[in-house]
């Protein structure tokens, strides 16, 4: 780590996962450091703030305890984090910095703030950024994400479907406890005093096959090593952000044997497009033992655009992710054969391009019946040949979509940030 720099902890998780806990016991054990606090919280008064300075040498006027309510780092406060951290770095007179951030915050935008500052595309400068010209990377380094996750509330929480605002956007507990435990360093499985072994030993199972690379410590009352996530040098934000299981999966696919608690994923890939209306049934009765399943997919009816699909628990979401490089022209489709020559391995004298390919991850799935419903929700022979413009699509559409250009060696590129839930029954 740099002299220069100020090494960050961000704590993610949950509401209820134990988060200040986790902070209060690390102000109070490595007396070492001087510590500097920053704490958002959804609401107007900073409950968790207060809570840190009730039980720690940190008081609430502290110029090193800051507080950030009223909304999320993640989204709309990321400016008023980068000039909080900013003012705070020009006392500079502490030696690290941990932020906790609220239980509705996903982790990975936070990452992208500490890491490219106001270097964001939809993140306008601020009035204090403009007069200073201060660069928060030149003071901070992002050292360890943290993630807490409450075994006791596990599966409860991952099956849920309740919804939570932050800002403008709505979340459901089960999608964004997915989405926090894929992006971390390190994972504190806490309240393992609430849960018998065997529950625990499935937890961490599950939580391997979401993120492989996350150091998995169990804790009581959020009491943990200090040493373990701080000052850590584990960051790396391009390892972090490909890190996820089904990430994994799609570049290392293979067929899971069963293990002790049933834990397993395949790869589904298919030339044929989807039927839209039979693949909008499946997706309404999606099984509920598939935890997570990421990938892109064809839609027949759609020649133009390859959409994807995210499950995280009981989220199921549909965004576009690219033009089919089969849907350029013909120059332009020499460009990408020269610049991606495994293109032209797997291309189809028809249809290019285009085709699906998912990874599913779940537990105690039945991988034949699953992908045997996957098939028949593509097109058959005699659909193949029919006017596919006649099936209904209940499948959002997304604007811009048309437009969009430079598909990567999958056949497909993001696009746009706009993403859609489903229930498409509803």
């Amino acid at each position: 780590m740099s002299q220069e720099t100020i090494p960050v902890t961000v704590l993610s998780g949950n509401l209820g996962a134990g988060k200040t806990t986790v902070l209060n016991n690390l102000l109070n054990t490595r007396t070492d450091l001087d510590v500097a606090v920053l704490v958002n919280d959804m609401g107007e008064v900073n409950v968790d703030a207060e809570r840190v300075a009730e039980h720690s040498d940190i008081s609430e006027d502290d110029e090193e305890l800051i507080e950030l309510s009223n909304g999320c780092i993640c989204c709309e406060l990321r400016g008023d984090l980068l000039d909080a951290l900013a003012k705070l770095a020009q006392a500079r007179e502490f030696d690290y910095l941990v932020i906790e951030s609220t239980g509705v915050a996903e982790p990975l935008p936070v990452a992208q703030t500490l890491t490219m500052g106001f270097d964001q595309g939809d993140l306008d400068p601020t009035e204090f950024y403009e007069e200073t010209g201060i660069e928060v990377m030149d003071y901070y380094e992002l050292d360890t994400t943290v993630t807490v996750v409450d075994a006791h509330q596990f599966w409860t929480t991952f099956d849920s479907k309740e919804s939570l605002m932050d800002g403008d956007t709505e979340k459901d507990l089960g999608s964004l406890l997915v989405e926090q435990i894929e992006f971390c360093d390190v994972l504190l499985l806490n309240k393992c005093d609430l849960v018998d072994e065997e529950t625990l030993d499935e937890i961490e199972e599950m939580v391997e096959v979401l993120q492989p690379r996350a150091e998995i410590i169990r804790t009581e009352h959020g009491a943990v090593d200090p040493e373990a996530i701080v000052d850590t040098g584990r960051f790396d934000f391009e390892a972090a952000s490909q890190s996820a299981g089904w990430m994994q999966e799609l570049q290392e696919p293979h067929e899971s044997a069963e293990e002790e608690h049933g834990v397993t994923s395949f790869v589904f890939e298919s030339r044929r497009p989807f039927h839209p209306e039979r693949f909008a049934d499946l997706l309404d009765d999606f099984p509920t033992n598939v935890v997570r399943s990421k990938g892109h997919f064809w839609l027949a009816g759609r020649p133009e655009m390859g959409l994807g699909v995210d499950v995280a628990g009981q989220s199921i979401r549909i965004e576009p992710v690219g033009r089919w490089v089969a849907a350029l022209p013909e120059e332009e489709q020499a460009q990408y054969f020269e610049a991606y020559p495994e293109l032209e391995e797997n291309w189809h004298p028809t249809y290019g391009d285009r085709g699906s390919r998912l990874v599913i991850i779940g537990a105690d799935m039945d991988h034949d019946e699953l992908r045997a419903e996957l098939e028949t929700a593509t097109l058959t022979d005699k659909e193949m040949d029919a006017d596919w413009d006649v099936f209904e699509d209940r499948f959002p559409t997304f604007e811009g979509g048309e437009d969009a250009e430079d598909p990567t060696d999958e056949g497909t590129q993001p696009i746009d940030d706009s993403a859609e839930e489903v229930g498409l029954a509803d």
